[in-house]
């Protein structure tokens, strides 16, 4: 956790987990604004280190006709935006190795997409950056697997790392959680991040649109912090059945601080 504490700007609280939370995707400036305004005020108040999330793209969408971003430029403006304006650090996926240094000019945290944590281009470029680097664990991998993605990492001179745990892949249209991850992933000797969210997803539709299950998110939050993880990763939306993107498996914005003060009370009793 060491080299995470630099990204925090503001006092919290050093024994709390951190929270990676927004919008899945960029759609419009004042949702962004609504988001990070409430969640940094909820983080204030519990002392919950924060950092900011919106993908400035979105590139692995299972129908070509849903809704892929506003831009790259305007988008990764707009995060660098929210960034100032309420001094959180920031951060969203990258595709390409093409793309990691034009989105390190502008974000602190490169998260690399589960589907590419396999992808040794993507994580050299995204680690010579000196960014710190969230690689998602792929659906298909075992917790154990990511300690290449670390080598490949640290390798290419960066140990600024966290892994995070999004499920596994069961059967064809859903997911599951094997908490052993969460402390297998830990003696990697990384923060390890439990996203809440999209470890919910129901994939692979007829429809073209990924499903979701967002009535159990409160559940895998919680027993991620009683088996030991760093972080939460939650995507929030002021109205989830509005959202361009993954709206079937993220939390109303307004349901987010009771479930944050629950969960800092069970990390409480925990750590």
């Amino acid at each position: 956790m060491k080299h995470l504490k630099s990204l925090f700007k503001e006092q919290y609280n050093p024994e709390n987990f951190f929270l990676i939370a927004g919008p899945c995707v960029i759609e419009e400036e004042e949702i962004l604004m609504t988001v990070a305004e409430k969640v940094t005020t909820i983080c204030k108040r519990l002392a919950i280190p924060y950092i900011f999330k919106a993908s400035y793209r979105k590139a692995n969408r299972t129908s070509v006709h849903s809704f892929t971003g506003i831009g790259d430029v305007e988008g990764l403006e707009l995060l660098q935006k929210i960034g100032k304006t309420f001094n959180v650090p920031v951060t969203s996926d990258i595709h390409s190795a093409a793309e990691a240094a034009m989105a390190a000019a502008y974000v602190d945290v490169l998260q690399i997409p589960a589907f590419l944590c396999r992808q040794t281009d993507i994580l050299i470029a995204a680690a010579e950056t000196g960014k710190v680097v969230n690689v998602k664990k792929g659906q298909f991998l075992s917790g154990e697997s990511m300690k290449f993605a670390v080598e490949k990492i640290k390798g290419a001179g960066n140990d600024h790392i966290m892994l995070t745990e999004r499920g596994t892949t069961f059967g064809y249209q859903d997911l599951v959680v094997d908490y052993r991850n969460i402390p297998i992933m830990k003696h990697l000797g990384e923060p390890v991040v439990m996203d809440c969210t999209h470890s919910l997803q129901q994939p692979n539709q007829t429809s073209g649109v990924t499903g979701g299950n967002p009535q159990m998110i409160s559940t895998i939050a919680k027993a991620a912090i009683a088996t030991g993880a760093d972080g939460l990763f939650i995507e929030t939306h002021p109205d989830p059945s509005k959202a361009k993107s993954d709206g079937a498996n993220m939390l109303r914005l307004d349901l987010l601080e009771e479930l944050l003060e629950k969960l800092v009370e069970i990390r409480k009793v925990v750590r």
